[in-house]
C-alpha cells in the first residue's frame, strides 16, 4: 500500500498568494478571467508565421503582447518567445503577491525559487535557428543557439530577471508540465525546503514544423478555419480534434504561516496533489480511465476531501474524441455518483491547448473562479455526447459558491496528475 505523503514528513500548509497570465483571450490576470467568465475564445487565424499551406491555419494565439517591454534590445535575438511570455507572467505574480524583488535583501531574494512547467519550452526557437542555418546564405545563428534551446535554461531566464536566487528548476512532462511544477513547487514548501517559489507554466509550440508534427498525428481539428472562435469545443459531440495554442500563466506559492506574518492575501490553498502514469501508449489514453481516476483520487485523499466535498473540476478537455470521452470516463470513477453533481468546464475551449502550460492555466481558472463565486463555461458544445454526460456548464457562466476545486491534467505518455484545491481558510 503506498504511504501518504503527509504521513512521512510534518507537512507545512502551502497557499497560494499571486497569479499572473498572459493569455490568447487576454493579457492580465483580470482580462483573461473576464474573457473566461464571458466565454469569449482568443482563437484566431495564425499570424506568427503564414499557414495558408496548412489544413489548420488556426491557433490560440497572443497577438496583442509587446515582447520588448520584457527584453532588452541586444538580447531580442537570442531569447525564444517563452522568455517574455514567462517573464511577464512572473511579474505580474509577484506584484499580486506584493513582493518587489528589486527592494529586497541578497537573503530575502535567496528564498525564493522558481520552477516552470513547459512541454517544448524554447522549441519554436530552436526550429527558427535551424531555417537560418539551412536556408541563410551565410550559414548563421544564434550564438546561444544551445543554452536558449536548453529547455532547463528557461526557468534561469526568468530567475536573473527578478534576481532570484533560490531553485531554478523546469519540469517538462508534456502537457502536464505546469501541474507538475506546481506541485513540485508545493512539495518543496511543504516539506520545508524554501518558503516562497514562483511556479506555473509556458508554452508557445507556434511554429510551422511544429504545427505539421501535430497535424501529422491527426489529432487537430482541420474544420474550422472559417470559423476559429468554434474550432476548440471540447466534450460537444461533433468535436474532431484540438487546436493548438500558448501563454503562460504563474504562482507565488508560499508558506501558509509566512503568508500571513507578511499580511498577503490569500487566493486559495493547495490541498493535495496525484500523479500516476498508465504506462500505456506515447499518444493514446487508456480506455478504462482508470489512473486519471486515481490520480484525482490521490489528490482528494491528501487533502482530505471526500468526492462529495468537491465542488469544480477544471477538465483537461482537450476536444479530442478520445480524450474528452475518457476523461469523463475517469471523473465518473473518481467522484461516483456525485460527478453527476460536479460542475465542471474546460478553460482550452477558449484559448486552445497550451501544451505544457495547460494545467496552470486551469488552476488560475479554479482560484479565479472559487474567489468570484463564478463557474466559467464550456463554450461551443452544439451536440450530445452520450459518452460525455456531466455538466459541463455549456455556453454560460454560472454562480456558485466552491470551497474546494480539482483541477486535472493528462499528457502525452500516459502521464495524469491531478491538483486539489481550496478556498483560504
Amino acid at each position: 500500500m503506498q504511504t501518504s505523503y503527509t504521513n512521512r514528513v510534518q507537512a507545512r500548509r502551502v497557499v497560494i498568494t499571486g497569479i499572473g497570465a498572459l493569455s490568447p483571450n487576454g493579457i492580465g490576470r483580470e482580462q483573461f478571467w473576464q474573457s473566461c467568465r464571458e466565454g469569449r475564445s482568443g482563437v484566431k487565424r495564425i499570424t506568427r508565421f503564414d499557414p495558408s499551406a496548412f489544413p489548420v491555419q488556426i491557433a490560440g494565439e497572443i497577438t496583442d503582447f509587446d515582447e520588448n517591454s520584457w527584453t532588452d534590445p541586444k538580447e531580442r535575438p537570442h531569447i525564444s518567445r517563452v522568455t517574455p511570455l514567462a517573464r511577464a507572467a512572473a511579474g505580474e505574480a509577484l506584484t499580486h503577491a506584493g513582493l518587489k524583488t528589486d527592494a529586497m535583501t541578497m537573503d530575502e531574494l535567496r528564498g525564493i525559487g522558481i520552477v516552470l512547467g513547459s512541454g517544448g519550452g524554447s522549441q519554436e526557437w530552436t526550429e527558427q535557428q535551424y531555417r537560418h542555418w539551412f536556408a541563410g546564405e551565410h550559414k548563421q545563428c544564434s550564438v546561444y543557439v544551445i543554452p536558449t534551446s536548453t529547455i532547463g535554461t528557461l526557468a534561469s531566464e526568468v530567475s536573473m530577471y527578478f534576481g532570484l536566487r533560490g531553485m531554478s528548476h523546469v519540469i517538462s512532462t508534456g502537457c502536464t508540465s505546469s501541474t507538475d511544477a506546481i506541485g513540485y513547487a508545493y512539495r518543496q514548501i511543504q516539506c520545508g525546503m524554501i518558503d516562497c517559489m514562483l511556479a506555473g507554466g509556458v508554452d508557445s509550440p507556434l511554429a510551422p514544423l511544429i504545427h505539421r508534427g501535430f497535424q501529422l498525428m491527426r489529432i487537430m481539428t482541420q474544420s474550422w478555419n472559417h470559423e476559429p472562435t468554434r474550432g476548440s469545443r471540447p466534450f460537444s459531440g461533433d468535436r474532431d480534434g484540438f487546436v493548438v495554442g500558448e501563454g503562460a500563466w504563474m504562482f507565488v506559492l508560499e508558506d501558509r504561516e509566512r503568508a500571513i506574518a507578511r499580511g498577503a492575501t490569500i487566493l486559495g490553498e493547495i490541498g493535495g496533489y496525484g500523479s500516476t502514469c498508465e504506462a500505456y501508449h506515447r499518444v493514446r489514453l487508456e480506455e478504462c480511465g482508470e489512473e486519471p481516476a486515481r490520480t484525482m483520487r490521490m489528490a482528494l485523499a491528501e487533502a482530505g476531501v471526500a468526492p462529495e466535498g468537491v465542488q469544480y473540476v477544471q477538465y483537461h478537455g482537450t476536444s479530442t474524441p478520445l480524450n474528452d470521452r475518457i476523461e469523463s470516463r475517469a471523473v465518473r470513477l473518481a467522484f461516483g455518483d456525485h460527478a453527476y453533481r460536479l460542475c465542471g468546464s474546460s478553460v482550452k475551449s477558449m484559448i486552445g491547448h497550451p501544451q505544457g502550460a495547460s494545467g496552470a492555466a486551469g488552476v488560475a481558472v479554479c482560484l479565479l473562479a472559487m474567489r468570484d463565486g463564478i463557474v466559467p463555461p464550456t463554450i461551443n458544445i452544439e451536440q450530445n455526447d452520450p459518452d460525455c454526460d456531466l455538466d459541463y456548464v455549456p455556453g454560460v457562466s454560472r454562480n456558485l459558491v466552491i470551497e474546494t476545486a480539482v483541477a486535472n491534467c493528462i499528457a502525452f505518455g500516459s502521464k495524469n496528475s491531478a491538483l486539489c484545491l481550496r478556498r483560504p481558510s
